[in-house]
Formats: C-alpha cells, sequence, structure tokens
C-alpha cells in the first residue's frame, strides 16, 4: 500500500469548488456526549470535505451549534433523554439523498429508541457509510442489519467492540488482529478498520494494511471519533473505501506523533489532534 500515491489523489484542480469535494453528513451527538458530534464534524472538515452537516438531537442542538462556525448543524427529533428518536427518520432519510457519504455513531448513545433507528438507516440509506461507537453497538445480536451495507461500508471497531459484535478471540499480536480483520471484512464484504497499536486495515477483497503511524498517547476519548470523520471526508473526496481508510489511520496517527512531540502523550486530547491535521497532510504532500 502506497500511502503517498494515495494522498495525490487528493490534489485540487484550479477550478475545484466546494461541491466537488464531497457533502458528508455525520450522525451523531446526544445529550452528554455532544462533543463527539464537534469531533467527527471537525475530522471531516479537516480532511478536506467540502460541506459537513452534523445532525443532532434538538434537545442539544444549540450546544453543538455554538461551537465551531464551520459545521452545519441539523437539528432532529429527541428522545425525552436527548438522544436521536425514530421519529426522525423520513427526515434523515430525505437529507441523506442530497449528501455524499454518511458517518454514522459518534455518541449517539445506546439508547433502545435510538439503536432501533440507527440499524432502520443502515439498512435503507443508499450512501456510502462509515459506522463507528454506537452505530456498531446497534449492530450487537442484529448483524443481519448490516447485509445491505456490503460494497458500501467501512467499520471502524476498537478491539472490545469488534469481540462483542463478531465473537472469536482476539489478542494483541498483530498476526491474530490481521487474520481476524480479513476473515471479517471478507465474510460481511465491507473494509474494516481493526483499532489499537498497529491498527489494521482489511479489504473485502483480501488486502491488508498495517498501519505505522500513531502512539499510546492517543488513547484518549475522542480519537476514534476524529478518526470516523476523516474516513469519510476522504471517501467523499472520490477515495475507495480501503483506500480512504488506510490514508485516514495513517494521517491520524502521524497526527498524533506530530502532537505528542509538542505536547507529551500523558497531555494529548482528541482536540490535539484536529490542530495537528494540516501539519501531517502537508508533511505527506511535501514528502
Amino acid at each position: 500500500m502506497n500511502i503517498h500515491s494515495i494522498a495525490n489523489k487528493l490534489k485540487r484542480s484550479s477550478t475545484t469548488h466546494k461541491g466537488d469535494m464531497g457533502r458528508v453528513f455525520a450522525l451523531a451527538g446526544s445529550r452528554g456526549m455532544t462533543g463527539a458530534a464537534n469531533l467527527a464534524g471537525m475530522g471531516a472538515l479537516r480532511s478536506g470535505a467540502g460541506l459537513v452537516t452534523v445532525g443532532v438531537p434538538d434537545a442539544v442542538y444549540l450546544i453543538i451549534a455554538k461551537r465551531e462556525s464551520e459545521l452545519m448543524v441539523r437539528p432532529l427529533p429527541s428522545t425525552n433523554k436527548g438522544t436521536l428518536s425514530l421519529g426522525g427518520f423520513s427526515e434523515i432519510k430525505r437529507f441523506c439523498a442530497t449528501q455524499d457519504v454518511l458517518a454514522i455513531g459518534p455518541g449517539l448513545s445506546q439508547h433502545i429508541t435510538t439503536q432501533k433507528l440507527i440499524r432502520k438507516i443502515l439498512q435503507e440509506t443508499e450512501l456510502p457509510l462509515v459506522i463507528d461507537a454506537d452505530a456498531l453497538n446497534a449492530l450487537k445480536g442484529n448483524l443481519e442489519a448490516l447485509k445491505p451495507c456490503r460494497d458500501r461500508a467501512v467499520l471502524t471497531p476498537h478491539p472490545g467492540e469488534f469481540l462483542r459484535l463478531f465473537g472469536g478471540k482476539l489478542d494483541a499480536t498483530d498476526g491474530l488482529r490481521k487474520e481476524r480483520a480479513m476473515e471479517i471484512a471478507r465474510k460481511h464484504q465491507i473494509a474494516l478498520v481493526l483499532k489499537g497499536r498497529h491498527t489494521v486495515v482489511a479489504s473485502p477483497e483480501g488486502e491488508c494494511y498495517i498501519n505505522p503511524t500513531g502512539n499510546p498517547g492517543m488513547a484518549t476519548a475522542g480519537s476514534g471519533d476524529v478518526l470516523t470523520g476523516m474516513i469519510a471526508a476522504l471517501i467523499g473526496q472520490g477515495l475507495p473505501f480501503f483506500e480512504a481508510a488506510c490514508l485516514g489511520v495513517y494521517i491520524h496517527g502521524l497526527a498524533g506523533d506530530k502532537a505528542v512531540k509538542k505536547i507529551g502523550q500523558i497531555s494529548l486530547t482528541a482536540g490535539d489532534l484536529l490542530s495537528f491535521l494540516p501539519d501531517a497532510f502537508q508533511s505527506l504532500a511535501g514528502s
């Protein structure tokens, strides 16, 4: 896998406009987890998406809308717990028809109604998908909801989520992680990002990439939310799913490596990753 050649595909012509760079829709956030929506949305913007809309429960709309002026924030019907409600499905489906890629999961909660909504969206939307966090939780015991997503989805589980979804065994060895990731990617015909030390990216065609970047300081809340937005943005710019996932994890880790030189592992936060994404993209483009 030549990361530099993938990155070269992102070069823009002089006539490029924002509509050419992908419309990313991120369904994220809930009461108490508004930061996840912000991090995913900004991860997409910092990774080149032309337009990013974050769909959030209307109960937390003002909290998120006040944070970043570059993000468009779309309020959607809430449950009484401040999570996305099934009542918003029709509106979500209509808006998806205007978008290029859907990122779903960060901070959505495990509220039973919201989990039903997630499964309904996965089964009925036709958009390319990046499925993370609570959208992965919605698939536990419901893997049939993944069938309509074949050939158009990237799943981004950490090891705990992976085991909850797919069972079996997993340990810290690169060999077993690679074997299991490739097994699941082939079986479900999706691209799989198995996060952790030496993140593994597997394609349904049997390709596999072991990421060399990143450090233990990135084991912090919100880091995965940033990655979700990044991969969605790269898909929105036209990269194939597997290439978008490989470049996303590489740049994500590289931003962490740059951040840790300035901040150290202990104090590194997900917001720092956003701050160092420009340096990471620039250094790769210039190398």
